[in-house]
């Protein structure tokens, strides 16, 4: 597991360094920014405390795991430096209550899977969702917009969701595709979150697409996934893409094939309210749009590794990632 956990390490600060060299050429090396930061590489990509924004009131809203907390936690603080008051509201548990708090006016945005917002908040099915980034972001877009709400550029990485299995139980089955369960799940414990039991992208997919009958599904705490493959209470776990454990992990874990596609690969949209872009002015949007530009897959894998496998807080490894990318010092 070390060995797999430093390879992320060296992943993160290549992609790190790649973001600030990005930076520096975009900033053509002139001399007008005194700014002096040394923290993370120099002032290239250092967030500059607008005045404008000050007063500017902005709650920063996240899903209940550790992906969405490190997100929330990114965008905030990016925010903070930005010079606006933000106050935080995290760990609201589904996409449905988080797309509520955000209707309600309880949130001014949060991060959410283009996927996740196009099938379980608007009803698309899965193979109806874009594969490319671009084309799912604009259908997001056409769906928000009539609500008076909208999304900021997707992120770099993509995370979906994928059925997952001790390496042993597979080779005992002798499955690498998810077809392949046909006429075998009925014998085998499926555990997943609690809404993947309404989603098409989840259990529903599972059942519909692939015909499959499970001999149980049990709802599980995201962050129990792989422990109960570990401890032999679940045959298959619904997990993530994007998950430390899987990098980590290579020779334990194995992700079946997803052969009919329920699976739509996912990235994350800032989701907010026009009210709020006009209210808190253009650096609201460049501020959010700027700190995704180093979340890559590797990227995003190490920083839940920091979370999951090295038990950090999902707010300090915010505040590393950005100091190591230099956008606050």
């Amino acid at each position: 597991m070390v060995t797999g956990h430093w390879r992320l390490r060296a992943a993160f600060v290549f992609v790190a360094a790649l973001v600030i060299a990005l930076g520096v050429a975009a900033c053509g090396g002139g001399d007008d920014d005194t700014d002096t930061g040394t923290s993370g590489g120099g002032s290239a990509n250092l967030i500059k405390s607008n005045p404008a924004n000050n007063g500017i009131q902005l709650t920063v809203g996240s899903k209940n795991f550790t992906e969405a907390l490190i997100l929330g936690d990114i965008y905030a603080q990016a925010l903070q430096a930005a010079g606006y008051d933000v106050k935080t509201n995290l760990n609201l548990g589904s996409e449905v209550i988080a797309y509520k708090a955000l209707q309600d006016g309880e949130i001014s945005g949060y991060p959410e899977y283009t996927s996740t917002l196009l099938t379980s908040i608007f009803g698309k099915e899965a193979d109806q969702v874009p594969a490319d980034a671009q084309g799912a972001y604009q259908q997001a877009q056409q769906e928000l917009e009539p609500k008076g709400e909208t999304a900021f550029q997707p992120t770099p990485f993509a995370d979906a969701n994928a059925l997952g299995m001790l390496k042993t139980k597979a080779d005992e089955l002798g499955v690498t595709k998810i077809s392949e369960l046909q006429g075998k799940s009925q014998d085998l414990n499926l555990y997943g979150s609690p809404e993947c039991r309404q989603r098409v992208d989840c259990l529903v997919g599972l059942q519909d697409t692939y015909g499959l009958q499970f001999k149980s599904f049990n709802p599980v705490d995201i962050g129990l996934r792989y422990t109960v493959l570990d401890k032999g209470q679940a045959d298959a776990s619904i997990l993530f893409t994007s998950d430390a454990q899987l990098a980590a992990n290579p020779d334990k874990y194995v992700l079946l094939e997803d052969d009919k596609g329920i699976f739509p690969s996912g990235n994350v949209i800032w989701i907010t309210d026009q009210s709020t872009v006009q209210k808190a002015g253009p650096d609201y949007q460049a501020t959010i749009e700027k700190v995704q530009q180093g979340l890559t897959l590797p990227v995003m894998q190490e920083l839940n590794a920091r979370v999951d496998i090295d038990k950090q807080d999902p707010a300090d490894v915010a505040t590393q990632y950005l100091k190591e990318t230099g956008y606050i010092q």
